[in-house]
């Protein structure tokens, strides 16, 4: 089967010069789909694809947000009200599970292409999920957020991978911010199926009985989802990504984008990418952008962003938000000051609470993830993410691990000047670091960032 591939990649490369020559005489920019003659392609095609690939992100919110309605219930039905060791563990056992599957996830990408891997990411949601509802005690309850987790780790990385990978460039803001709003309508959704839960013996339960539903209908349509023409050009499979293509962008556009795609990946694509390649390589910079993104995000403590995030772009906006942050980091110390009166605090708080959760769903919210997505070359991409993406994980592990401890400790007044700080390192970095990419294809936004070998 390799050999086969590896015989059609030969077969088309022996015919790029054709396809080149046709790129340049239609100008025809694949992906962003543009061209003189025939303009965008229509959004409309790769639009359900997107939704179905939102709900790995809806789940990751689900279970994100499904423990805070029940987790007295659970205490209390298993027998470990008061231990709050044990509560600790519940809610965080999952972000455990989370590093393990991000980790992983590139590797698995890379392995069985993203419609596989998507229903990988599911399985262990459905099993952890069934799990955690039918738990006994305290051990099954964490095996089965454990399992939970795992999906969680694979869930976001495959998510805006994919919608990276099959959306047009003049959408591809657009359509990255669907992963946060899915995420965010997860969390809600959560909380309000979790409200019965005080009031309702066992209901609980339920509530991990529910979220197996949406994580059987994503394995089931991703069963009916193009694969990403990405992926399958750099397996050898061609004729598979012009179909795929096709599906997605119309036949009029289907050889600009492989033109463009073939001038990209220069057939390279089999070679397999090391750790210490990412680390240490021609590639470390941008892995070193991604994972300090993804470190400020969280140390920095979205409708708005579908529709910005295309017109004044990712790096506009990253700055924008990070820097209102700054100043809801700095409302809330104020809040906390001697300097303050009592009659003023409680309004400096919960304006800067405000400012900061609107700031955060603008930009630093959903754009890092995408933007890394966009600049990674195709053949980095999806180990390169499961790598920023473990830098997530661990951060927030232990942002969630210490902020109680640290607020205990050193009170509210330093602890958010020192997120603050954070936020104005963030917005330094993005000014220095970060490269536009809005309205460019994944090949122009490669040629750019990178420097010569």
């Amino acid at each position: 089967m390799r050999g086969r591939h590896a015989d059609a990649y030969s077969m088309y490369k022996r015919g790029t010069r054709d396809y080149i020559n046709a790129y340049d005489k239609e100008q025809v920019r694949s992906l962003n789909g543009v061209s003189k003659e025939i303009g965008n392609p229509s959004w409309k095609r790769s639009f359900l694809y997107i939704l179905v690939a939102s709900l790995a992100s809806f789940l990751y919110g689900y279970h994100l947000g499904v423990i805070n309605e029940t987790l007295e219930s659970i205490s209390n039905d298993l027998h470990f009200n008061g231990n709050t060791m044990a509560e600790g563990l519940v809610v965080s056992i999952c972000l455990g599970g989370g590093f393990l599957g991000s980790t992983f996830s590139g590797l698995i990408v890379d392995r069985v292409g993203f419609r596989r891997a998507f229903q990988l990411c599911a399985l262990p949601m459905i099993i952890g999920s069934s799990m955690s509802a039918t738990a006994k005690n305290l051990s099954g309850m964490l095996l089965g957020r454990l399992f939970v987790g795992t999906g969680m780790g694979l869930g976001p990385t495959l998510a805006t991978l994919y919608v990276t990978e099959v959306s047009p460039a003049y959408v591809r803001g657009t359509y990255g911010s669907f992963t946060q709003i899915a995420t965010s309508l997860g969390l809600m959704s959560s909380l309000l199926i979790g409200f019965p839960a005080k009031e309702t013996e066992g209901w609980w339960r339920i509530c991990f009985w529910v979220s197996a539903v949406p994580a059987a209908l994503l394995a089931l349509f991703m069963e009916f989802s193009p694969e990403s023409p990405h992926w399958l050009f750099k397996e050898g499979r061609a004729a598979d990504a012009e179909a795929a293509f096709e599906k997605l962008l119309g036949g009029p556009y289907v050889k600009g984008a492989m033109a463009e795609l073939s001038k990209s990946e220069r057939g390279g694509e089999a070679e397999t990418v090391k750790l210490s390649e990412l680390l240490f390589g021609h590639h470390r910079k941008v892995v070193f952008i991604g994972s300090t993104l993804f470190a400020l995000q969280q140390l920095s403590g979205s409708f708005a962003a579908l529709l910005l995030m295309d017109k004044l772009g990712r790096k506009v906006l990253l700055i924008g938000s990070f820097s209102g942050m700054v100043v809801a980091m700095g409302l809330q110390a104020a809040s906390a000051s001697s300097l303050v009166s009592s009659s003023n605090e409680v309004y400096l708080s919960v304006g800067g609470m405000l400012l900061f959760v609107l700031a955060f769903s603008v930009g630093a919210g959903p754009v890092p993830s995408l933007l890394l997505s966009e600049m990674f070359p195709g053949r980095i991409r999806a180990k390169a993410m499961s790598v920023c993406l473990a830098s997530h994980w661990v951060v927030n592990f232990f942002v969630g691990l210490l902020f109680l401890r640290l607020l205990e400790q050193i009170g509210p007044l330093v602890l958010n000047t020192i997120f603050a700080t954070f936020c104005l390192v963030a917005v330094i970095f993005v000014k220095r670091n970060v490269l536009e990419t809005k309205g460019k294809s994944l090949q122009e936004i490669e040629i750019t960032l990178l420097p010569p070998e």
